[in-house]
């Protein structure tokens, strides 16, 4: 027992025993480089070689074109082209066993035969019937439609209007509180035959011109005929024009209050000979005549 556990003390003893590696020059024996080593390291650094030497072989085969030159390993091109040859091969055996099937019905059918009872047929795609739908519309959803579109800041469309003709007046209009535009003479009166769809009022020069009821301004523009215009939107489908005016005082998109000042007047397009205020009253898209509904005195 003492001998073996000698022996194996030697042998470990041996793996850490150092050595001395020398390089030496053989004309001058002189000395360049000198290392001390044990068998333990000696051991270690070929495992260490030996595993890098591994992963790097691993690396270079799988990373690298090098995999091409391997026996055996196809290139990336051959890949496709079986993959794209399979599924040919696929669809052309399919389409060999329907026509196999195809021809054999087609067989029986010549030999007067029946179908065998274990061959099932494919059930009918049911014919869809479009032609049969009906769009039932409730009267709430109507009802939604109609006063979401309402909401719209400037649209011109109210719910049931009250029909109006191009020389008659209107209870509703007669139960609005209109506000004079502008203080001053009549002097052209409404004349829907001469093509005259409004009244003419001549006032002080730079004199206010107001909003006759509350609205929305709808048109804030300039024309070559009536100069500067601008057209207010109010409830019940009224609508007022105000023509030739110096300067707009409002843009599209206002709100205006009545009595608010909204333009001054002015002489401008080529239809005014003077200062003054060309104003229209609409009602469901026909004019209407203002001196009617609005006392200019």
């Amino acid at each position: 027992m003492a001998e073996k556990k000698k022996n194996n003390k030697k042998w470990y003893q041996k793996l850490r025993t150092t050595y001395r590696l020398v390089f030496l020059n053989e004309t001058t024996f002189e000395e360049r480089f000198t290392f001390r080593l044990t068998r333990m390291h000696v051991i270690i650094m070929l495992l260490s070689l030996g595993i890098i030497f591994i992963f790097l072989t691993f690396f270079v085969i799988a990373y690298t074109p090098l995999k091409m030159y391997i026996p055996g390993y196809p290139e990336g091109q051959q890949r496709n082209e079986l993959y794209q040859m399979n599924k040919t091969i696929d669809s052309l055996m399919q389409d060999v066993q329907k026509k196999n099937v195809y021809f054999a019905n087609l067989k029986r059918i010549i030999e007067d035969k029946t179908l065998p009872k274990n061959q099932a047929l494919q059930p009918a795609v049911p014919a869809r019937h479009y032609d049969t739908i009906s769009d039932h519309i409730s009267k709430q959803d109507s009802s939604f439609r109609a006063a979401f579109e309402n909401q719209a800041r400037f649209n011109l469309y109210f719910p049931n209007p009250e029909p109006a003709s191009l020389f008659s007046s209107n209870a509703l209009i007669q139960n609005q509180n209109f506000f004079t535009p502008m203080n001053g003479i009549l002097t052209s009166k409404f004349s829907p035959l001469e093509k005259h769809y409004g009244v003419d009022i001549v006032a002080a020069h730079n004199e206010a011109i107001k909003s006759v009821l509350d609205g929305t301004v709808v048109a804030s523009s300039w024309t070559l005929e009536t100069g500067y215009v601008i057209m207010i939107q109010h409830s019940g489908n009224l609508i007022s024009v105000y023509k030739h005016c110096a300067t707009l005082l409002k843009q599209e998109g206002d709100v205006v209050k009545a009595g608010e000042p909204i333009a001054i007047a002015g002489n401008s397009g080529e239809d005014s000979s003077g200062p003054h205020l060309h104003f229209e009253l609409w009602y469901n898209g026909s004019p209407v005549n203002p001196a009617h509904y609005i006392d200019f005195e």
